[in-house]
């Protein structure tokens, strides 16, 4: 792993660990449920392919390397072009305007950082963490209400 890539990886794992500590009291309840189980099913895969392919663009373009030349990578053509404006409208826009509105009603700490997350991991990953601790985090909030 190249220094750079190593860089990523650790910005990647700071975001997450942001968000678990900032959540732990959430952790103090045991159990998962099926929602939040099947959420972290589907984030470690995400997260994983995302950084392999991450890191081949990287290995791949050298000093070309950069936001900028990845989105344009995803307008080559027609095809990636329909994923690439799906991608860059519901990451960009949506999610966070979802993650933050969504999660303060929710109660939910740093609601925003999940975008910051996508933007270090995968927009998958930081979509299925913020699905699971949304559901835990209304677990909680109804247990708190006993």
């Amino acid at each position: 792993m190249s220094p750079s890539e190593s860089f990523y990886v650790a910005i990647g794992l700071l975001s997450i660990v942001v968000i678990v500590v900032l959540n732990r009291q959430l952790y103090r309840q045991g159990g998962v449920s099926v929602l939040e189980g099947v959420c972290y099913l589907i984030a470690v895969p995400a997260l994983v392919i995302g950084w392999y392919f991450n890191f081949q663009y990287m290995r791949g373009y050298g000093e070309q390397v950069g936001w900028w030349h990845w989105t344009t990578l995803l307008f080559v053509n027609p095809a990636s072009a329909s994923g690439g404006q799906d991608l860059i409208i519901a990451n960009l826009l949506l999610f966070p305007l979802w993650t933050i509105v969504d999660g303060r009603r929710c109660g939910m700490r740093l609601s925003g950082w999940y975008f910051v997350m996508s933007l270090v991991t995968s927009y998958a990953f930081a979509f299925a963490v913020f699905m699971a601790l949304r559901e835990r985090q209304l677990r909680w909030n109804n247990a708190q209400r006993r």
